[in-house]
């Protein structure tokens, strides 16, 4: 392409957009026909000069103009109850349920490396001792000790509130640093089973495993559930850089990127719960079985939600992403 032509060919059309979108007054019926057709062309040649010779500083000025016109067309928008509705119950569970190929997998990897870890950790004393002292691992292995008083050792709000913004921040750390070729979500899931593994080592070594299986599974179900969604999540953002498919690379991250952003929000909630439940329940003086009962309701719960709420709405068409009507105007080029 030519650009020198192409914008000599198209200036008046843009300068003509321009003049419509500064006035003033109420547009003519003839005038707002004018509009929408200058529009839907300038969005047309803006994604030609994207995709054939891009100039920035006239891709910023289409792209400034496109906005404001786009604006102008389809007037401003308020996010209403059924846009909170539609994301509960269709894009959210949908782009969960979407990416469960790469999170299913790494809840069953990680838990096999947590175990694994906790294995090695609890039968090699040697391995216990560059830990922390003995007398410092029976202080947080005893009865009462401070494997136990964690959950209890402030009060219940205050530390559901902690517990919460810790995971929700984690997550989104999966979720963000996966563009990275997810190298950093990988060495965040690690960091996040060496430390399980270390709990669950030290405490079988003690004899006292069933207690910490006790603290850790009503809210480590769903907590770490949530944790693998963000981290497969991460993961396939990741590869989509690698292998985007049939889309352009830059079209592939920009919807995948959009899903994650969905995910975030939908992941705070889910480890809100868990934080509650962190908070209230682990440290109740509730039968055992009975908070594990809980904690594999809330479980069983998530996973109907995405499995059934989610699945209908993939095979619906939702992936996820925003809705059309908010995605930015493409149109199809050849190479």
């Amino acid at each position: 392409m030519d650009l020198d032509v192409f914008v000599s060919a198209h200036r008046a059309e843009w300068d003509r957009l321009d003049d419509l979108l500064r006035r003033r007054r109420r547009l003519t019926g003839a005038e707002t026909d004018e509009l929408v057709t200058l529009y839907q062309r300038t969005a047309t040649h803006l994604s030609l000069i994207q995709s054939s010779a891009p100039d920035p500083q006239l891709t910023g000025r289409l792209s400034q103009l496109v906005a404001r016109a786009r604006s102008a067309v389809t007037g401003t928008r308020r996010a209403s109850w059924r846009d909170v509705t539609r994301f509960l119950t269709h894009q959210f569970p949908a782009a969960v349920y979407r990416a469960r190929h790469w999170w299913v997998p790494t809840a069953l990897l990680s838990t096999a490396v947590a175990a694994l870890l906790g294995w090695w950790i609890g039968t090699h004393p040697e391995v216990q001792a560059t830990i922390a002292a003995p007398s410092e691992l029976r202080e947080l292995t005893r009865p009462g000790g401070q494997y136990e008083t964690y959950y209890s050792s402030h009060p219940a709000a205050s530390f559901a509130a902690q517990v919460w913004t810790n995971n929700a921040w984690a997550a989104a750390l999966c979720l963000i640093l996966g563009v990275f070729l997810g190298l950093p979500v990988i060495w965040i899931l690690f960091q996040n089973m060496l430390n399980l593994g270390v709990g669950f080592g030290l405490m079988s070594s003690a004899g006292r495993l069933d207690t910490f299986l006790g603290l850790v599974l009503p809210h480590g179900l769903l907590e770490l559930t949530a944790v693998f969604v963000a981290a497969g999540t991460g993961l396939r953002l990741g590869w989509t850089l690698v292998d985007p498919g049939p889309r352009t690379r830059r079209t592939a991250l920009a919807e995948e990127g959009r899903a994650a952003l969905g995910m975030a929000i939908g992941l705070a909630l889910v480890l809100f719960l868990s934080g509650a439940i962190e908070g209230f329940v682990t440290p109740s003086g509730l039968p055992t079985w009975a908070r594990i009962t809980i904690g594999v309701v809330a479980e069983l719960a998530f996973l109907t939600y995405v499995y059934v709420l989610g699945g209908r709405a993939v095979r619906a068409g939702d992936t996820g992403d925003v809705e059309a009507a908010e995605r930015s105007a493409t149109v199809p080029t050849a190479a």
